[in-house]
């Protein structure tokens, strides 16, 4: 009798154990919590929930879908070529891989200026600012104040430094309380492998993002006028609190050096760590492309020879003859 009973129990615990909950949804039904996992808001690098992102990229991390193919002999660490209004992906190289951006930081230093101050605004020239690191405007006046307009450009020009931090303690007060409002920024765009650490990303440390949130940095970026009109700007003269009153500026973008035909930005980075660095968008014909290329041996010829692709091989545009800038810049 002893047997029988014992083999009854072992039979009604084997059938409890095949007909468990096979989802979180039966789990609820019965009584407990799905998991965590399943419910748990997606957040940024710096611990933040992530929003929908501004610009949808239509095959991204598909590259076999990729409309085009371009082989390089050394080819960037990342890069992304897509199209600026759809967001459709024509060509990829580890899009979401966490690289460092150098001053490709200033792309979001950038926008939230013109976010946060009208054009005529004046800023203050710090001592942090005038003792800023690495490249700079390097006239900037002490204790004066100059037009927000002006340091913009500064700041997106010659990639300036000093302008990043003048710019971060006007909008926020200091440089650490305006890279917190950078990276809620970067949460509320959708873009969930950015971190930034400094307004200007000359220091490396703990300052990075991918070819894919760059890319919808880019198109939010273009989308702010006063950005737009100082990105497509080869050389700039502007009214300055210096000796002889004027300030002249030019773009280090190569693509806008040489003139490639419907340049429209944006703007380029450098440190020993992370690279040569280059976001730039052209428009031909009503068709706006971008790329990002991070850690490139050649971002110039590189970037020239994905748009030119872009442009001919899936919007069938004819060739434009152009002047190729020399190899490695």
């Amino acid at each position: 009798m002893l047997v029988v009973v014992i083999a009854a129990t072992l039979v009604v615990m084997a059938l409890a154990k095949s007909h468990g909950p096979h989802d979180s949804a039966a789990a609820a039904t019965h009584g407990a919590k799905p998991p965590l996992t399943a419910t748990a808001p997606r957040l940024s690098p710096s611990g933040l929930p992530l929003a929908k992102p501004a610009l949808a990229l239509t095959g991204i991390a598909a590259p076999q879908l990729d409309p085009i193919t371009v082989s390089f002999a050394e080819p960037p660490r990342a890069g992304i070529l897509f199209n600026l209004n759809t967001g459709q992906v024509l060509w990829q190289r580890n899009p979401y891989r966490h690289l460092r951006i150098a001053s490709l930081t200033k792309m979001m230093t950038a926008l939230l200026t013109v976010q946060s101050a009208p054009a005529d605004a004046p800023v203050l020239v710090t001592k942090q600012a005038v003792e800023a690191a690495g490249s700079k405007v390097g006239v900037l006046p002490l204790g004066r104040h100059v037009r927000l307009q002006s340091m913009l450009y500064g700041l997106l020009l010659p990639s300036g430094n000093d302008a990043a931090m003048a710019l971060a303690q006007h909008v926020a007060g200091t440089a650490g309380r305006f890279v917190a409002r950078m990276n809620a920024e970067a949460a509320k765009l959708g873009m969930g492998c950015t971190r930034y650490s400094s307004p200007s990303g000359y220091v490396d440390q703990g300052n990075y993002s991918c070819a894919a949130d760059l890319a919808v940095l880019a198109h939010v970026d273009l989308e702010q006028p006063r950005i737009a009109s100082v990105v497509r700007t080869y050389s700039a003269v502007l009214p300055f609190p210096i000796k002889g009153g004027r300030l002249y500026l030019y773009n280090n973008n190569p693509l806008l050096i040489y003139h490639y035909p419907g340049i429209t930005g944006l703007k380029t980075g450098y440190t020993l760590a992370a690279g040569k660095c280059l976001v730039a968008t052209a428009e031909r014909h009503g068709v706006r492309l971008g790329v990002v290329l991070l850690d490139s041996a050649d971002p110039a010829i590189q970037a020239s020879e994905l748009l030119n692709s872009g442009f001919e091989q899936v919007y069938h545009q004819a060739p434009i003859p152009e002047q190729e800038p020399p190899p490695g810049i």
